[in-house]
């Protein structure tokens, strides 16, 4: 059993995401699905969507949700599904922080969670001169 990730954005971003992380790192283990809401959808029924997403691909180890932006539409589905040990949302998706998970694949909910964060953070970085 392991970590299911669930990603829930706008249109075209967590498809993309996923397709280039998968470029990268083609033979990661990790369960991942995408959800992504239109800009002019009706949140409740996709809400019902991630819900049984959520349910799919949790094995017992919990689900960690990735969306695009914090407190957007489909950062306000996601954190309606939190549950503490066994969904958790993590706004600001990006290539980084995926292929870190893709990297590092094992683990709880919570360290998982932790990987993704480092990721992001360290595919951050300046080209100006120090």
């Amino acid at each position: 059993m392991s970590v299911g990730i669930l990603l829930i954005t706008h249109p075209g971003i967590g498809t993309a995401v996923l397709h280039s992380a998968r470029r990268i790192i083609p033979d990661s283990p990790l369960r991942i699905r995408c959800l992504e809401v239109p800009l002019d959808a009706d949140p409740a029924p996709l809400e019902d969507r991630a819900a049984e997403l959520i349910e799919r691909l949790d094995e017992g180890e919990g689900v960690l949700v990735l969306t695009d932006i914090f407190g957007a539409t489909p950062n306000n589905i996601a954190r309606r599904l939190a549950q503490p040990k066994s969904v958790t949302v993590l706004a600001g998706l990006s290539l980084p922080m995926l292929v870190r998970l893709f990297n590092y694949p094992n683990g709880d909910l919570s360290g998982l969670c932790q990987t993704a964060i480092t990721g992001a953070m360290r595919g951050i970085g300046s080209c100006e001169e120090q």
